[in-house]
């Protein structure tokens, strides 16, 4: 009989305003999600990691600081979820800490990916041993290093009945192409979802309880404006053909300004309604142009699942698709990725690749992260 193995997975995504946790128990291949938690990142730290995300002065100092700081949070989250379920340490196989990515540059020369939050300082503030720093085997590969989650929904979410996408909404949208078969699995990012939406909100309603916008409320008082919508279509990133990742320091306010100029010219809530259309339009079309075949059912993972404003958009550009959460697949949205990073830790353990070349562009399968022992 397969040994029980509890792992910790911890995921900080592209929108920097909390940190799920969740505890995985593997007794095979197949994990199970046995409890979960969201942890409100702090305006301060919150501040610090935006910071970071753009070229500013006495960068180093700020990435030494941010970096214990993060970790401190991650580590205090740790601790309060292992006594709010009455759980010891010494029970959990390993923590599969992701970290908060704050630069991605996978088209560099040379390439780069940058997640803060020291796993040391994790490692020793839980006692639990900490599998981290994913992403970066796969560039030293020649790889993208993102997305890393295709490997978790193939090995979770495929079925032999039909043809599949997993649809993640998170800062930033990706896919999973799942045939019916093993072989062929792909996936990339599509461009911005929940990152513009945002930090569009928040700029607007600098002092409202909510960091982003509830159900698509304010989007839904807008009109799509067709003429800005063309505008920002013609991003080069929507042209290029995978594999290819991005990420919040090439989608953001500058980005917008950059192909509209003052933002102020715009009704704000018509703006809200245009960023939802285009991450509406360049998800389905990027389904359109790059994947073999259109998918029968496309499951939806990420935030942006809760956004039935969004949700509304891409049913209507691909009406004749089953659409659904993950849910019905047994795992909740919000909770996909956090679960991936506790799957990619038992991989690490195991000595399983937890990449795929196809997806990442790297040259081989490798096993990622690195082990950090209290």
């Amino acid at each position: 009989m397969p040994q029980r193995e509890l792992f910790l997975g911890l995921m900080s995504g592209t929108s920097m305003d909390g940190l799920d946790v969740v505890l995985v128990e593997f007794d095979s291949a197949q994990p199970e999600l046995l409890q979960h938690r969201q942890y409100p990142i702090d305006d301060q730290l919150q501040q610090q990691l935006h910071t970071l995300c753009h070229e500013s002065p006495d960068e180093l100092h700020l990435w030494g600081m941010a970096d214990r700081c993060f970790s401190e949070f991650c580590a205090a989250a740790v601790n309060d979820f292992l006594a709010y379920y009455n759980i010891s340490p010494s029970a959990i196989t390993a923590i599969g800490s992701h970290g908060q990515t704050v630069r991605h540059q996978p088209d560099q020369s040379p390439a780069y990916t940058l997640q803060l939050g020291d796993p040391n300082t994790l490692a020793v503030l839980t006692s639990i041993p900490v599998i981290a720093d994913f992403r970066r085997k796969d560039v030293a590969l020649g790889g993208q290093g993102a997305p890393l989650v295709p490997a978790f929904h193939q090995a979770i979410f495929s079925s032999f009945d039909e043809s599949r996408v997993i649809l993640n909404l998170g800062g930033i949208a990706n896919i999973t192409w799942l045939p019916g078969t093993p072989a062929g699995v792909t996936g990339f990012d599509t461009g911005p979802a929940n990152t513009l939406l945002d930090r569009w909100f928040k700029a607007c309603h600098p002092n409202h309880d909510d960091d982003f916008d509830r159900h698509g409320a304010f989007a839904a008082h807008g009109q799509v404006l067709d003429d800005v919508l063309a505008k920002l279509l013609n991003d080069d990133y929507f042209k290029r053909s995978p594999p290819k990742s991005t990420g919040r320091d090439d989608f953001n306010l500058t980005w917008l300004e950059k192909h509209l100029g003052d933002l102020a010219q715009f009704k704000a809530e018509d703006l809200q309604a245009t960023l939802v259309e285009l991450t509406a339009c360049t998800v389905t079309q990027a389904i359109k142009d790059w994947l073999p075949e259109r998918p029968e059912t496309i499951f939806v993972a990420g935030g942006g699942a809760y956004n039935p404003i969004l949700m509304s958009a891409l049913k209507a550009k691909l009406p004749h698709c089953g659409w659904h959460a993950t849910s019905v697949l047994g795992v909740a949205p919000q909770h996909v990725e956090a679960m991936a990073f506790a799957w990619l830790a038992r991989c690490y353990m195991h000595r399983v690749p937890g990449n795929l070349p196809a997806v990442t562009g790297a040259s081989r399968p490798t096993i990622l992260g690195g082990l950090y022992l209290p």
